[in-house]
């Protein structure tokens, strides 16, 4: 088994965003309640391949040769799953309550490599 990052995306700036923003507040409550009811249905059901839930991100700094910045980018939250490939893993998040049910535009996975040496 391999080991794979999965970083959920999302922009305050698109239409899954409008959209999310655009409804009443009633329809985003009950949007909320459904997606979470999903999301731990998911967790449920990928148990096995989950090693860790992971969990939302918060705001980013930036740190290089210049020093240390505030920055912004499209990571939204992490799980870190164990798979047999990157199709496998891939699979996992298919139609996942991320971007199924909540706002966000979609799921990255990357392999967790060894350190070499």
């Amino acid at each position: 088994m391999k080991n794979f990052l999965a970083i959920y995306t999302g922009s305050p700036d698109s239409a899954n965003s409008q959209k999310w923003n655009n409804l009443d507040p009633n329809q985003k409550i009950q949007k909320e309640f459904e997606g979470m009811k999903a999301w731990q249905a998911w967790a449920e059901i990928n148990k096995s391949n989950i090693i860790q839930v992971g969990g939302p991100l918060g705001k980013t700094k930036k740190v290089d040769e210049s020093g240390v910045s505030d920055i912004r980018n499209q990571m939204a939250a992490f799980t870190i799953i164990k798979a047999e490939s990157y199709e496998a893993a891939a699979k996992v998040f298919l139609n996942h309550p991320h971007f199924s049910v909540f706002p966000g535009d979609g799921v990255e996975i990357m392999e967790i490599l060894p350190i070499p040496g």
